[in-house]
């Protein structure tokens, strides 16, 4: 199955977690920045919290990158690739081709979200402050109160401990790690710091890719 990255491929971190997530599950990656230097990356900058979007390269440097200029590239290779894709983020993407077995993470997410918790406290962490508001939004329903903590993809032990500290503190009913970027890792530290059930993004949407194909 295609999945196609906000960044460029390879991206060896997140294959292994949809292994992990999907055994047995074939994947391609490209990126939509594929093709691109790390000065053309730098380039396209972000306007606004609004057009903010985080992923990590492959040399494992993590940047923020403009939506906008993302959405533009990603149109180009579901345009040229049918079948089932797997968009390897979990922003909401306008201006996308509408085509069946197009798995976008957020509109999974948001349905598994709201059938688990109908009402109630749904905690997010996001990698960066400045995307809370937009992330927020994205996720907020009648019924539903948010809590939003900032947590960078692959930052240290202490980093991530003060982040749970912090969401442990909201007493949230229901955490949702909102990056495909968090890793497993990331989900042992939330799932031992909180009293609630933690969804990892990268494994729902692996799962919901999966469930596309024939059963072998």
């Amino acid at each position: 199955m295609p999945v196609f990255v906000i960044g460029q491929a390879p991206r060896p971190d997140l294959a292994a977690e949809i292994e992990a997530a999907a055994p047995g599950l074939s994947i391609t990656m490209r990126g939509a920045l594929d093709g691109m230097t790390r000065a053309d990356i730098a380039a396209i900058k972000p306007r606004d919290g609004a057009d903010t979007l985080f992923t990590m390269l492959p040399s494992g440097e993590g940047v923020s990158i403009s939506k906008e200029a993302v959405t533009q590239r990603m149109r180009t290779l579901l345009e040229t690739t049918p079948g089932p894709v797997l968009l390897a983020c979990t922003g909401t993407f306008k201006g996308l081709p509408e085509r069946p077995g197009l798995v976008q993470p957020s509109a999974v997410l948001n349905g598994l979200a709201e059938a688990l918790l109908p009402r109630g406290r749904l905690g997010l962490f996001v990698p960066l402050p400045e995307q809370a508001a937009t992330l927020g939004a994205s996720r907020a329903r009648d019924g539903l109160t948010l809590s939003v903590v900032a947590l960078r993809p692959h930052s240290d032990g202490t980093t991530r401990a003060a982040a749970m500290a912090e969401m442990a503190k909201q007493e949230p009913d229901l955490v949702l790690l909102d990056c495909i970027s968090y890793t497993r890792q990331d989900k042992a530290a939330a799932v031992a710091a909180l009293a609630c059930p933690v969804l990892l993004s990268v494994a729902v949407a692996a799962r919901a890719a999966a469930s596309l194909l024939p059963e072998p």
